[in-house]
């Protein structure tokens, strides 16, 4: 069995040296401790995960709270996107994932008393609702936490601008010569969901446009079959829009393939422009004009500010708030001349 000796002697550092790059001491250098995770990798070193907790007093475990109403799960391109790259940094800082729920043993006992149980370090929440009581037991808990798209004081926050997205998706297809402008938006009880809205509403007033209450559908969910649904209502409209906003790009794929089962091309009959910028947006036909969210930086900066607050303990809670930016590809033209 290889152990924290043979990766001394192989490195030239310390057995103490090698232990505290294994334990994340902040007294050890990137460079040193890149060598060491190098020189393990190659020996093929397994840390002993118990003896490490005893040291340490951590289980080097993080809780994932994902819960979203979509029934697309950890399969939605965005979340999945998200997860992935928090995993990524999470693993290489020595921790593993462990999904929480409300259940143990196949008794309901609450997300606070699984993370007890498990002993969980820390706990980065994807949840749908937020209102659900059993999240606000956590929330008010010690345990380090980071939430995704949510207002709390209570926790370390991280999401993108969306008010800001949706204002430029606006101004983009105002841009364009686009008057009729309407919006598919996701769950409104949801913060992006909300904040969209008003980044449409906002952005039309700036632009002197009329917010037509008609041209607001909610999708709900954050699917194929709610954008094919919401776009079905906005073209039985006496007037129907020009351009559709689309608060996900799911939605808006499902929305381009309402437009052309009722025969209408997308983008010389009616515009459609998306939001998050999922990998798939780039492939299909027409390739989806959208509202680019760093998915990759979402889940890295939460895996951060996770790790900094299992490390610091209590302290001020960050709000982060990550910029977006418009990607311009084929599902947008001008408005055709009427």
């Amino acid at each position: 069995m290889i152990t924290i000796y043979d990766i001394a002697k192989r490195t030239g550092y310390s057995p103490t040296t090698v232990s505290k790059a294994f334990n994340n001491y902040s007294d050890v250098r990137e460079k040193t401790r890149q060598e060491i995770f190098r020189i393990a990798r190659e020996l093929g070193y397994v840390p002993n995960s118990h003896a490490r907790t005893l040291t340490t007093k951590k289980s080097w475990t993080l809780g994932v709270l994902f819960v979203e109403g979509t029934g697309a799960g950890i399969r939605h391109p965005f979340f999945s996107s998200v997860i992935e790259s928090f995993k990524q940094v999470a693993v290489a800082k020595g921790y593993a994932l462990m999904f929480i729920s409300k259940d143990v043993g196949g008794k309901q006992s609450g997300y606070l008393e699984n993370c007890r149980i498990r002993g969980v370090d820390g706990v980065v929440v994807f949840l749908s609702d937020y209102n659900d009581p059993y999240f606000q037991e956590l929330l008010e808990s010690d345990i380090p936490t980071v939430i995704l798209d949510y207002d709390s004081p209570l926790a370390h926050t991280i999401s993108s601008d969306n008010e800001t997205g949706a204002r430029l998706a606006v101004e983009y297809l105002a841009a364009l010569g686009h008057r009729r402008i309407a919006h598919i938006s996701g769950d409104e009880h949801t913060a992006p969901g909300r904040s969209r809205i008003s980044g449409y509403q906002m952005a039309m007033k700036q632009q002197g446009l009329e917010v037509n209450a008609d041209y607001t559908v909610i999708g709900p969910m954050y699917t194929l079959e709610s954008g094919y649904g919401a776009m079905l209502k906005l073209l039985q409209l006496e007037e129907r829009p020009t351009a559709v906003f689309v608060s996900g790009d799911l939605m808006a794929l499902g929305a381009v393939r309402a437009a052309k089962d009722q025969g209408l091309r997308v983008p010389e009959d009616i515009s459609v422009m998306g939001y998050d910028d999922v990998e798939l947006a780039g492939y299909v036909t027409p390739a989806l004009t959208t509202v680019r969210q760093d998915t990759e930086l979402l889940g890295s900066r939460a895996a951060e500010l996770l790790l900094a607050a299992i490390e610091g303990g209590s302290g001020e809670k960050a709000a982060v708030v990550l910029p977006v930016e418009v990607v311009v590809r084929e599902s947008c033209a001008p408005p055709a001349a009427e």
